[in-house]
């Protein structure tokens, strides 16, 4: 039979272990932030240690790039909701995850425009391709100059372009406040940081603090993808722009001829930097011309002859520019040589539109005008340099 002596120090110990338990209770909510049920109160090191790893924030998505070239913005991961801590930090906590959480929603929004406006560009230029395609082939087999249909199909060609000038701008207007997001979400990461400095924080705080840091870091991440898609997008559109209205301004030559010389010139050409330094007329003044057109009968017709001699120039020199010279007959009456004049000028006017339909860009063509007193008539002479 236990004495009472022991009887007293076991009373006393299990009062002492009532008290360490009502100790750790007591405490528990004021560091952990979160309210004590009976599972609290069951923990052991193995279940804590679960506990605190179950904590972990989950590894963030990485946006998704679909295969049209569109962009898709992963949800925020809200797997593990927070507990309210009633702290100021907590506060901000809440503040900061709702201003993160509008942002998500917007940059989620102008992704899907994106996407539409991305869409829109591809079934207006598959619809450009197949109208230029089906003008193509009927100018390659031959048809009547001027032929209605024709021009009415290049109208629909020419508004497709214009749809995607349209499409461009919207791009480009998209790509604006993408941007504008950028600086947001630097604010956004700047006062998560802070907010790991203020005093009066609790651990549930600063897991939160944790993840949110975590979200914010892989928004940044989707602004920057989604910024620097548009980007391509723009460049890509305008370069496929710009040498779409060269290859249709070409078209429109054919169409209105009835007949196809081949593609634009300007696919020919290297870029303005790569331009030659001769000034126009250099080569004019010393040099053999590449064609001499002959204007001695009406209705001359000279382009497939001078798309041929052009096309194969450019192929030689990539930057090769060209001087188109007016020769007027010499040794007649003053009036006889002012008239032969003024239609020197018309025909090299004319020649140089000729070249510009073909797709020649205007920085690389020039015109003038001399008389030749070893000549019968008019002729234009296109000379390279």
């Amino acid at each position: 039979m236990m004495g009472f002596g022991k009887l007293a120090v076991l009373a006393a110990a299990l009062s002492l272990l009532s008290a360490c338990e009502f100790a750790d209770n007591a405490v528990k909510p004021s560091v952990t932030g979160k309210p004590v049920t009976g599972a609290d109160a069951a923990k052991t090191p193995a279940g804590d240690a679960a506990g605190s790893a179950a904590a972990t924030p989950a590894p963030s998505v990485q946006v998704i790039r679909n295969a049209d070239g569109s962009v898709t913005v992963p949800p925020l991961d809200n797997s593990q909701p927070d507990q309210p801590t009633g702290t100021a930090v907590g506060q901000k906590v809440v503040e900061l995850k709702a201003d993160l959480a509008q942002l998500h929603d917007t940059l989620t929004q102008q992704a899907a425009k994106q996407a539409q406006i991305h869409a829109d560009i591809e079934q207006q230029a598959a619809t450009y391709q197949a109208i230029t395609g089906a003008i193509s082939g009927k100018l390659q087999v031959g048809t009547t100059p001027g032929n209605p249909g024709l021009v009415q199909a290049w109208q629909e060609a020419q508004g497709n372009l214009d749809a995607i000038d349209s499409d461009i701008g919207q791009m480009n207007a998209l790509s604006t406040d993408v941007a504008g997001n950028a600086a947001y979400v630097a604010y956004l990461q700047d006062s998560v940081r802070a907010s790991f400095g203020v005093t009066g924080a609790v651990d549930e705080d600063h897991r939160q603090l944790r993840m949110l840091q975590d979200q914010t870091a892989q928004t940044n991440v989707d602004v920057d993808r989604l910024l620097s898609q548009i980007s391509q997008d723009v460049a890509r559109q305008n370069e496929f722009l710009g040498t779409e209205r060269s290859n249709l301004t070409s078209l429109a030559s054919a169409v209105s001829r009835g007949e196809f010389l081949g593609s634009t010139l300007a696919s020919r050409t290297i870029p303005a930097p790569a331009q030659p330094t001769l000034p126009p007329g250099a080569g004019a003044a010393g040099g053999r011309p590449l064609v001499v057109i002959r204007f001695d009968r009406p209705n001359v017709n000279y382009e497939q002859a001078l798309y041929q001699a052009a096309s194969k120039a450019l192929e030689v020199r990539p930057n090769a520019a060209f001087d188109v010279v007016g020769v007027a007959p010499s040794g007649g009456t003053p009036a006889q040589n002012a008239l032969n004049g003024d239609i020197a000028r018309t025909n090299a006017d004319r020649v140089v539109r000729s070249l510009l339909s073909m797709g020649l860009p205007a920085d690389r063509v020039s015109s003038g005008q001399s008389t030749d007193a070893g000549i019968g008539a008019n002729e234009v002479r296109i000379f390279v340099r």
